[in-house]
């Protein structure tokens, strides 16, 4: 199981060092990955259901191609993760540019993790249809794939229409990983269908059962091999003690996960200097070492 972490960018900050210091330690540390969250838009407090949405204007979020991008030119070894990407929002040619590119500058570094999103504000902001982003996101994947294996591409889709044309250069990776962020039964269904592996929002390894029966059912009925699908959980610092993360750490091992991200945001923490030094403890208490 690779452990990782979870880039704590809506408490972090903007500030190009402190950012440069959180990539390098966290691969001076041993961690295999960071995962980004991602939002292009945030709505206004005062939008209608503001107060039930877990992110509104006043959450930063710097976008993660970029931001790795930066952190790319920075390090060697440490993966990046979008967990995740919200699809369907975006021009799915300029998706596979933009993740092309990062993969060549980070020499096949990047796992990308998509997912259909819940802000419809930010679909309608970004000129896209918030009520076919199930349908659209699965030829979606289909032509991300294809764009990133053939150098010219002809697909003639429902939502895509390609004449002839290609990326170039292409990415390291032929093709890059797709992961899916996927909450409910379809979505589930569909990761195990299309994707490379499941990035679970589940925070708790004994409630993770009845949903890996789903996975499994559908990697079944597909064809696939249950090892050729990914599982990256996520554990919260919570203000928990290191013996409670090495709880969590062995208790999503034993449920086969191959990805485990840590994460430090909601902790209470006031500057980026705890964030940093968060990770290094964790490092310590769940045995992450240089590699």
């Amino acid at each position: 199981m690779k452990i990782g972490l979870v880039y704590p960018q809506t408490e972090f900050g903007n500030d190009p060092a402190l950012i440069r210091d959180y990539a390098q330690t966290a691969e001076g540390l041993g961690f295999s990955h960071i995962l980004t969250y991602e939002h292009v838009l945030g709505v206004s407090p005062n939008y209608p259901g503001a107060d039930k949405l877990t992110y509104t204007s006043r959450h930063p979020f710097q976008e993660p191609l970029v931001l790795y991008s930066y952190m790319a030119g920075l390090t060697s070894r440490i993966e990046f993760t979008t967990g995740i990407l919200i699809l369907p929002q975006r021009q799915t040619a300029l998706v596979a540019k933009q993740a092309a590119t990062l993969d060549v500058l980070s020499n096949g570094r990047l796992r990308l993790g998509v997912a259909l999103g819940w802000n419809e504000a930010e679909y309608i902001s970004l000129n896209e249809d918030f009520h076919t982003r199930g349908r659209r996101i699965e030829e979606q994947v289909q032509v991300l794939r294809l764009l990133w294996t053939q150098p010219l591409v002809v697909f003639e889709g429902r939502w895509h229409h390609i004449p002839d044309a290609g990326l170039n250069p292409l990415p390291v990776q032929r093709p890059i990983p797709i992961w899916f962020g996927a909450n409910n039964e379809p979505a589930l269904r569909r990761a195990a269908r299309l994707g490379d592996g499941w990035i679970t929002n589940i925070r708790k390894p004994s409630e993770i059962g009845p949903l890996l029966q789903i996975i499994q059912e559908e990697l079944a009925r597909a064809g696939r091999a249950p090892g050729d699908f990914g599982l990256e959980a996520r554990i919260s610092h919570g203000g928990a003690a290191p013996e409670e993360w090495v709880k969590l750490v062995e208790g999503w091992r034993a449920q086969g996960a191959t990805y485990l991200s840590f994460n430090t945001m909601a902790a209470g923490f006031e500057r980026p200097e705890q964030h940093l030094q968060a990770i290094r403890q964790f490092a310590a208490a769940a045995g992450v070492k240089p590699g």
